[in-house]
Parts: C-alpha cells; structure tokens; sequence
C-alpha cells in the first residue's frame, strides 16, 4: 500500500527538531539536569507564573472540550493588536497555519518562494502538496526581496519573509518591505513569519497591509517569548476573506484549553516578557562578544539566538553533546560549518562558552576570516 502513496510525500524528508534534553541523556547516561539545552530557541525562564496558574485551573476541567472557536483568546490577541477576533486564527503552533495556508492556495506544480536559509518547514510544507520551492540567495543572510520579487513567476502562489529570519537572525527593514510590497503581484500570497517579533525593540510593522486587506498573512507564537513551546499554540493575522477560507481548513478543537488558558495569561503578562527581552539581550551581546573575543566569525543577531561558524557544524555539536550541551547542527539549512546556539541563563551562556573554549583549544573548531552566503 505505502507504494500507491503520492511521489512528492514518499519523497519527503521529515523535519528533524532540536534534540530532547531525555534523548541525550538516554544516549550518553547523562544525568538530564546536568543537561543544557541551547538548540531550539526556547525562552530559558520557562512560562509566565501568571500562565502557569491558568493552565493548572484549566487542568480541572480536562474533562470537557475546550472552545473550538477560541472565542476569549482570538479577542484579546485581536484586541492587542488592533483588528477584529474575525482576523485570527489559531494553530497547533504557527506551524500549523502553513498547513492550513498550504491546504487553501497550493496546488501541484504551484511554486513557493523562500530566501535560500530559511525556516526549513516553508519548502517541507510546499513538498507536502506537491509545490516546487524556489529558493532565492540571501546575500549576508538576509533575506533580498528586490531579488525575490524579482523570482516570482505565473506559478508563484506564495511567498515567505521570516523577520527575524530563522536560523540567521537577520532582520529586513520596513523600506524594503514596503517596497517590495509596492511591486508583488495579486496572484502571490506573502506570509509574513514573525515568530521572535516580540525581541525586536523597533519591528517594521506589516500589521498595517492586513488592515488594507492586502493578500498577506502574518504569523505569531507563544512558543518563543511566552515560553509555552510544549504547548503548541501559534496564530495568524490575516484580511477576513483570507482568514475565512484558513478557518475552514482547520480541524475542531485544534487549540487545546490547557494552551489557550496559558496563552490567554502570558499574553498579559508584561513583567515577564521584558524579563525575557532583557536576559535575552544581555545573553545574545555577551554570547557575541565571547565569539569576538575568541576570533570566530557569527551573524550578529535580533533574535534570542546565534548563527556561529565552527568548521565542522556536525562534529562541534556531537562533542558539545558529550559535554552534556545541546545546540544545533546547521547541515539541513545548507550550512554545514555552522552551529546555531540559543541564548540561556547567564550560567548556561558561560557554560557554553567555556566548552567552546575547551574544544577551540584542543583544535576542534575552525576559525574563518569571512563567510561567504
């Protein structure tokens, strides 16, 4: 039977996530707490205490189905953010919303437009429904949207700008955004992927081209900054026409009540997110400047992590693992001599700087002058 499955998804290779702190430690006989994880952008100050109350009282009432529509938290983001609770809708992790924008508007044969290191589930997705993914280089890892709009053919369907950009952390500007969307055609849809939106101190605002009803997308997680990636539970932010047609490809009770209750309380929660944004400030400039310091070349970032070259990105993250520090292999996004390293505690960055320095000095690391994108 499984050879009567469609070519495009037999051929498909499955998103491989960051490494489970439990998976290590079975591996290695590690004890877990001795265990650092710095691979999947994770907030290191877990929920707000404020979610974690919500989703404790919410646990009293597993019993029941939670609230299809989502009603109290689709309000209070729409509400947040200055459009109507019509404008929202709710997924299994932002994830899920290129599932439902995938569903909508791909077709076989359509085509998809990503930068050339971009969040690998954009082409995984398009592979998903058959699409062929465009991908556009970025010179100085940063996305270049004169030269993807630049891509865009009678098949182009759909378009993603992730800002901050994952695993660069590069950020485009509102005049290039603005100018690209000057010019983009109405048959592309732009997905807009603003998952670390809430680090920025000075984020371009795209808000404004779904309140013109424009044909964009706009997607949003409380896995990053709210702290509730175990949750899974992301939005997106879209003209009603659009929304209405994403809605229909959802399933009932996509969003499970313990995730909205926890995400209704973060999402109020000022005094946690700027505990967030500072010890992911002062983490990220004291994590860029050691790399400085020690000679290695690093994309400097806007986001709550750090794209690092080491020479062989494969092999610094298996001996990092030995060491009990989990960081990510950049291979699957096309750049074998990088490692990506979110930004932890204060003693979890210096952790994992003295390990750095450790394996630099035993010649495990290759230092480069310049990185060619």
């Amino acid at each position: 039977m499984w050879n009567s499955a469609h070519q495009h998804i037999l051929n498909l290779t499955a998103y491989e996530p960051g490494k489970p702190v439990e998976e290590l430690a079975r591996e290695m006989g590690l004890d877990p707490s001795a265990i650092i994880k710095l691979a999947s952008n994770e907030n290191p100050l877990g929920p707000s205490p404020v979610a974690l109350e919500a989703m404790i009282a919410m646990l009293q009432r597993s019993h029941f189905y939670p609230d299809g529509g989502a009603w109290a938290l689709r309000n209070a983001i729409a509400q947040r953010l200055g459009v109507n609770r019509e404008n929202i809708i709710l997924g299994n992790g932002s994830n899920e919303i290129i599932e439902f924008i995938g569903h909508a508007f791909l077709e076989p044969g359509d085509e998809v437009i990503t930068a050339k290191h971009a969040f690998a589930v954009y082409s995984l997705m398009a592979q998903l429904f058959g699409a062929t993914t465009i991908e556009v280089a970025d010179p100085g890892y940063t996305h270049d949207l004169d030269a993807m709009l630049a891509a865009i053919t009678p098949k182009t369907r759909q378009l993603f700008i992730a800002n901050p950009n994952n695993p660069t952390g590069t950020m485009v500007t509102q005049e290039a955004i603005d100018r690209f969307m000057a010019s983009v055609p109405d048959h592309v849809l732009v997905i807009f992927d603003e998952a670390y939106f809430e680090f920025l101190d000075h984020a371009p605002d795209v808000l404004r081209y779904v309140r013109e009803g424009r044909n964009v997308v706009v997607m949003r997680t409380f896995s990053k900054i709210q702290g509730l990636a175990n949750l899974r539970i992301g939005y997106g932010i879209a003209p009603t026409k659009i929304a209405e047609v994403l809605q229909k490809t959802r399933q009932p009770f996509n969003a499970n009540g313990i995730a909205q209750a926890g995400a209704l309380a973060g999402l109020g929660d000022e005094t946690h997110m700027r505990r967030t944004r500072v010890l992911t400030n002062e983490g990220r400039e004291y994590l860029q400047a050691e790399f400085t310091a020690m000679g290695l070349h690093f994309i400097p970032s806007v986001a709550n992590f750090v794209l690092l070259q080491v020479g062989d990105g494969d092999a610094v993250f298996q001996a990092l693992l030995r060491r009990g520090i989990i960081v990510r292999a950049m291979r699957s996004y096309k750049l074998p001599d990088w490692i990506r390293v979110s930004v932890g505690t204060m003693e979890q960055n210096r952790r994992f700087i003295a390990d750095l320095r450790a394996l630099d000095q035993e010649g495990a690391i290759a230092h480069a002058t310049k990185a060619a994108a």
